[in-house]
This record gives structure tokens, C-alpha cells and sequence, in this order.
């Protein structure tokens, strides 16, 4: 419980050093731009988009700001395009689906109402499986075939009696519906999965139904045009004028579908550091300036702290100061002389000293000069969770493990 108790006096005192050291520029709509492109880049540096971090924060940045605060990841759509290079990725003012639009159907639309739906659309033809039926004769499977036809086709007037020119669907739309909605001038599209419905239902305002009984209780979708692109070689649908106006899509290209799934991991990290940002826009410089600027108040309050808590304290400093060692241990660095370095600038000039780790220099460098900023928010929750995660290994009185399984 001393350590305990002493690891919560020292993250009080860092939790208050943090938010003394935090500024913001958000009365400055330009200068916190910069700030957020600073902490996307800082971001992306450790990451596979480090060599083309410029363009991608220039991107997340774009994206970020069109969510004009709200925070909603959703409205962001990535879509990933094996060809090209990594710099070729841009960001296009709309929503892009990653299918393709029925065969004989108009593929171009405008003042488009959309009809959302997750429902089968491929119950006209008999299927092997899943089903028995006992015939004496071949007529009486075409009679049973012309009835599930009819069926469809009942269903196909009710949806398109909804005055929709778009139709989507979650699930498959076999041919003969397909006929249909070709007939009545509907775009249809299916085998949009659930994640492309629920975006596009949020971005298009509209909502997913089954039932299609009660035209006047469905919220259709609207988009001012509909149209088909390329990519690549690839064909996809082109959703522009969405009724969610800050809805847009980020289309990353790279060489391999590995370099594309890291690329997009990459990217969603700075795009929830920024959103973060957006909603708290205080901001810290990085590179271990932080730490080292906690750790040093904190070895300030363990002096003035009696008994043994004063030892966790100087415990949870050095903990604080392995963070810019752990940076220059990556970087291939003399880790004791930088931090040391390090150490006797923020003692003196503690609160002005803006000295972090330079890893290109090799050294320590100004971080405001180089630009490198992190999340104030982001960085307070690491504080309190990583303190957390301590409190509770050090409250684990014994561990229990299963016997290992017996190999033969």
C-alpha cells in the first residue's frame, strides 16, 4: 500500500505538471492547423508511412477537419487499392462503395433517393440445399418456381414503389430482380457487407430496412449524384453530395495488400489522436520532453515527501525518464548521454526548456523547432493508464497457472 500510495502522489504531481506544460492555439485556426499537421507527423514517424508522412497528414488532417468537431470516424471511409505507390493515396469529398453496379442499369444518377435494405433477393430460384420438396413430375417444380418468380416480383413493385431510383442491398440481388429494377430505371447494387450499409446509411441519411410494406414509414437516402469510377483497374461507385457533409473517403494505394493493412492502421491511429485533439486542443511537444519535465517535478515533491512513499515516487520518475531512453535505444543512440543532457537542461530551465531527443540529429534538439507535438489528451490517458496497469500488478498477491499440457 506505501507504493501504492506513493505512485498516486507522484501521478498527481505529474498529472499537474502536464497540464501547466499543455498550450493551445485553437483561437488561431491556422496555427492549430500546423499543430495538428505537427502531431500527425509525429504520429506517422514510427510507423511504415514515415517516408511519405508529410502527404498522409496532409490527408488525416483534411479528413479530421471536415468533421467539423463531431469526432465521427464513421463518416471517414479508407478503402484499399493494391497498385501504384503509397504517395499516390488521396482523399475524395464523398462516399466510395467498393462494388459494382448491375448489368444494364443506369450508371450515372442525380437527386438520387436511396432505398437501404437487408433482405434476400435470390429466393426466386429453387435452392439444393436447405430445402425438400417431393414431386411427381418436372411440371410441378416449374409451378413451384413460377410461384417463388411471382413472389419476387410482388416484392420487387413494393420496393420499387418506395419512388427510389437507387436500391442497395447487404445481401445478394439474383437476376431476375435485377431484370426488374433495369426495367424500372433503378440502380441496384448488391452484396454491399454490413460495415459499407451502416456507413452508407449513416452518410446518406437514410436507414437499413427489411420490410417494404409500409412505404410511408421508410427514411430513404439522398445523395445529389451517383456515378461509376476507376481506380486503378478496378470499378467502384462514386456517392457525391451526401446528405452528411463532412462524409469523405480516403483511398490508399500501395504496392501489396500488406503494405495497404499496415498503411491503414497507420492512418486510423492519426485519425484518432487528431479527433482526440480536435475535441481537446491543448497540445504538448514530444520526443520525451513530457516525461522528462515530470519526472523532474515529481523528484521535486519526493524531496519534500517523508517516509517511504518518497521512494516510489523517485521510482515512478525513473520509470518516466526510461521513455527517452527507450527512444534513443530504438534510434541506435547513446541513450545515458542524451538523457543525461536531457536532465541537466530541464533542471536548468524548467519551465522554458522545450529539449527533447533529435533522433535524426542524434542528439538533443528543440522540439518546437523541429515540430514535433504530441496530444495533450492522448498523452494524460498513457499517464493514468499506465499507472493503472502498475497499481494492479502490484496488488496480485500470487499467480495461478495451468498445468502444462503433457506431450508425448
Amino acid at each position: 500500500m506505501t507504493i501504492i500510495a506513493g505512485f498516486r502522489e507522484a501521478e498527481a504531481v505529474a498529472k499537474a505538471e502536464l497540464t501547466s506544460a499543455a498550450f493551445s492555439n485553437a483561437q488561431n485556426p491556422d496555427v492549430f492547423r500546423q499543430d495538428l499537421l505537427n502531431i500527425a507527423k509525429t504520429t506517422l514517424s514510427s510507423k511504415i508511412l514515415t517516408a511519405d508522412k508529410v502527404h498522409f497528414a496532409e490527408l488525416a488532417v483534411e479528413a479530421i477537419s471536415r468533421l467539423k468537431g463531431s469526432g465521427n470516424l464513421e463518416a471517414i471511409n479508407i478503402i484499399k487499392k493494391v497498385g501504384g505507390a503509397l504517395k499516390d493515396s488521396f482523399l475524395d469529398e464523398g462516399f466510395i462503395l467498393d462494388k459494382k453496379i448491375g448489368v444494364g442499369q443506369p450508371k450515372r444518377i442525380t437527386d438520387a433517393k436511396v432505398l437501404i435494405a437487408n433482405t434476400p433477393m435470390d429466393t426466386d430460384k429453387i435452392k439444393i440445399y436447405g430445402a425438400r420438396v417431393r414431386v411427381d413430375s418436372m411440371a410441378k417444380v416449374g409451378e413451384i418456381e413460377a410461384a417463388e418468380k411471382d413472389k419476387m416480383r410482388e416484392k420487387c413493385e413494393k420496393i420499387i414503389s418506395h419512388g427510389i431510383n437507387c436500391f442497395i442491398n447487404r445481401q445478394l440481388i439474383y437476376n431476375f430482380p435485377e431484370e426488374i429494377f433495369a426495367d424500372a430505371g433503378i440502380m441496384s447494387i448488391e452484396h454491399a457487407d454490413f460495415d459499407g450499409i451502416e456507413r452508407l446509411a449513416l452518410v446518406l441519411g437514410g436507414e437499413i430496412v427489411s420490410t417494404f410494406d409500409h412505404p410511408e414509414d421508410v427514411k430513404l437516402g439522398y445523395c445529389k449524384q451517383i456515378n461509376e469510377i476507376m481506380i486503378g483497374e478496378d470499378k467502384l461507385i462514386h456517392f457525391s453530395g451526401v446528405a452528411l457533409g463532412e462524409a469523405c473517403t480516403i483511398v490508399l494505394r500501395g504496392a501489396s495488400s500488406h503494405i495497404l493493412e499496415e498503411a491503414d492502421r497507420s492512418l486510423h491511429d492519426a485519425l484518432c489522436v487528431l479527433s482526440e485533439t480536435v475535441k481537446e486542443p491543448r497540445v504538448l511537444f514530444g520526443g520525451g520532453w513530457p516525461e522528462m519535465r515530470m519526472a523532474r517535478a515529481i523528484d521535486e515533491a519526493a524531496k519534500k515527501t517523508p517516509g517511504k512513499k518518497s521512494l516510489a515516487m523517485e521510482a515512478f520518475a525513473r520509470a518516466l525518464r526510461q521513455l527517452p531512453t527507450i527512444i534513443c535505444d530504438n534510434a541506435g543512440l547513446d541513450s545515458a548521454d542524451i538523457v543525461a543532457t536531457l536532465r541537466a537542461a530541464h533542471g536548468a530551465d524548467p519551465l522554458n526548456t522545450r529539449m527533447g531527443v533529435d533522433v535524426i540529429a542524434g542528439g538533443a534538439g528543440d522540439m518546437s523547432e523541429l515540430g514535433i507535438f504530441e496530444s495533450f489528451r492522448v498523452k494524460q490517458q498513457v499517464l493514468i493508464s499506465a499507472t493503472e496497469a502498475a497499481e494492479m500488478i502490484l496488488r496480485v498477491d500470487d499467480i495461478i497457472r495451468c498445468a502444462p499440457r503433457q506431450r508425448s
